[in-house]
């Protein structure tokens, strides 16, 4: 049985979406899997956002940005914006259906407010896995 996709996007797909890919992946119900992607994604995941996720025993570490396809946004059975820096990259602006959580962006901020912005995270997440089941 194919599994149902989940896509959490954000501009950079460098921090919340790969953050809610995570926490996702940890608590997500049987035949769900996270997708992450972004409309300009970066080289790398943002280091603060590695490590507040392992202190919550969520390797990030490995996962790498991705560019949104359409492919992604069609086998979707549920795409989440995390929220736009960028209005004019914002995933919001192409993507049908689109479920915006409007969470900050860890990019550039310390660790005492990525913890904050990780957490809330979670929490959205952990509620999406409820009303999945």
């Amino acid at each position: 049985m194919e599994r149902k996709k989940v896509l959490f996007v954000c501009v950079e797909n460098a921090g919340r979406s790969q953050m809610a890919e995570g926490f996702f992946r940890k608590y997500a119900p049987a035949g769900f899997e996270p997708q992450s992607a972004g409309t300009k994604p970066t080289g790398t995941i943002n280091p603060i956002a590695i490590q507040a996720m392992a202190e919550l025993g969520v390797n990030i570490a490995d996962q790498i940005p991705k560019t949104i396809t359409d492919s992604m946004m069609k086998t979707a059975v549920k795409v989440i914006n995390m929220g736009c820096m960028d209005k004019e990259s914002c995933p919001a602006l192409f993507v049908n259906n689109v479920v915006d959580w409007n969470v900050a962006d860890p990019k550039g901020k310390s660790i005492e407010d990525v913890r904050k912005i990780r957490d809330t995270i979670q929490q959205k997440v952990m509620e999406l896995c409820k009303s999945l089941i």
